[in-house]
């Protein structure tokens, strides 16, 4: 928006320049002098908006195009009055009122205005009288102090939504965090309580059994040992359901949509999410869903750091069941060249410890990380196999 801006006002200013420099009598009138300070002026034009942080530079610089407009269109007349150097003084003293504050804005705004008198003063009001140029110097400067005051009073008050806007967003990753905590507790007391009820009833059965096995005929032990064999897979169960409740998400599909969510909400970052063949019930061991979330995470994080634009798409797709897939790409500008640097190369390590695969790579204006993970074999499949044989 600012860069869009700055060409407008480019063309505004040398559309004004252009005219003021050939009004009085065309190309033909202008002197070598006149194409030096025109080039000055423009030269010192671009400099402002690469100090825009420093408002004493910048205050010099408005101050030097004032001056330097004052020395181009003197005297301000030949055949006819050139008014439209009165407008170029006016852009100046407005750029003084938008980009200064207080001192600065004071100063600028003075050394502009002796610039306007000065040619007329040496005139004797001549061509331009005094009380035009009281009229025009007091309407310019009212003008711009109310635009002033308004520019002022806007630039708090953004300042005061960016404040509020920062403490909502730290609000909100609190809330996200005790309820993450809340959660968290939740499940370590329902696990305690399956873990004390449950596990201990189960345990007590299994000794029951027990007895009544050693007690039981030869007929009878087997079908006891089945049951005794069901109750253990059922105490192991419960056992790893425990300990799965318990541990805290760090990755899988879930914790992704949940980052992608929240990288969107706070950063404003466009993301497209793309799955394909049934990638949501793919079966990630837990080393590998926490490596392929840190891999989308360190992407994202990479998007938003480099990336001229702040956008990105995520596909994951499970081919044939047999291979977990994910691919993160982001535009990049032509001729972009990459370094890997160290979060690179720890994503590359941890997909490699999962055993996975990772790929990195500019190609097409477009920034690629593509990695793979082999899946695990469903256990109704192998049961089943192992039965058959």
């Amino acid at each position: 928006m600012y860069r869009y801006s700055f060409w407008l006002w480019f063309l505004i200013v040398a559309g004004l320049w252009g005219v003021a420099l050939l009004q009085p009598q065309g190309v033909v009138g202008i002197s070598p002098a006149r194409w030096m300070g025109s080039a000055l002026f423009f030269a010192l034009y671009f400099l402002l908006p690469l100090f825009r942080m420093r408002e004493t530079v910048q205050a010099i610089l408005l101050s030097s195009s004032g001056l330097v407009t004052m020395a181009v269109f003197w005297p301000l007349h030949t055949d006819t009055l050139n008014y439209f150097s009165l407008l170029l003084f006016a852009y100046l003293a407005g750029e003084a009122a938008y980009r200064l504050s207080g001192r600065h804005a004071l100063i600028s705004g003075a050394v502009i205005g002796i610039c306007v008198v000065l040619p007329i003063v040496e005139e004797n009001g001549e061509y331009f009288s005094f009380s035009f140029l009281f009229f025009y110097l007091g309407m310019l400067g009212l003008a711009l102090s109310f635009f002033h005051r308004t520019h002022q009073e806007a630039e708090e008050v953004r300042a005061r939504y960016d404040a509020l806007l920062h403490e909502y967003r730290g609000l909100k990753r609190k809330a996200v965090s005790d309820e993450k905590l809340a959660r968290q507790q939740e499940r370590t007391l329902i696990g305690r309580e399956i873990h004390d009820s449950v596990g201990h009833k189960l345990t007590n059965l299994l000794m029951q059994l027990e007895v009544a096995r050693m007690e039981a005929d030869e007929t009878e032990k087997e079908r006891i040992g089945l049951l005794k064999g069901l109750a253990q897979d059922s105490l192991e169960e419960t056992r790893r359901a425990v300990k799965a409740w318990n541990e805290e998400e760090i990755g899988g599909i879930p914790a992704m949509i949940r980052l992608i969510r929240k990288l969107e909400a706070e950063s404003y970052i466009r993301i497209q999410f793309s799955v394909k063949n049934r990638a949501f019930s793919a079966r990630l061991a837990p080393e590998q869903a926490a490596a392929v979330y840190r891999a989308v995470q360190e992407s994202l994080t990479n998007v938003m750091r480099h990336g001229p634009k702040r956008e990105a798409s995520i596909l994951f797709e499970s081919a044939g069941e047999r291979i977990f897939r994910f691919e993160v790409t982001n535009p990049i500008p032509s001729g972009y060249r990459f370094e890997e640097g160290y979060g690179l190369t720890a994503m590359k390590e941890r997909v490699h410890q999962a055993g996975g695969s990772l790929e990195i790579m500019a190609y097409n204006r477009l920034f690629i990380v593509r990695g793979a993970f082999p899946l695990q074999k469903k256990e109704g499949v192998a049961s089943g196999s192992d039965s058959i044989g």
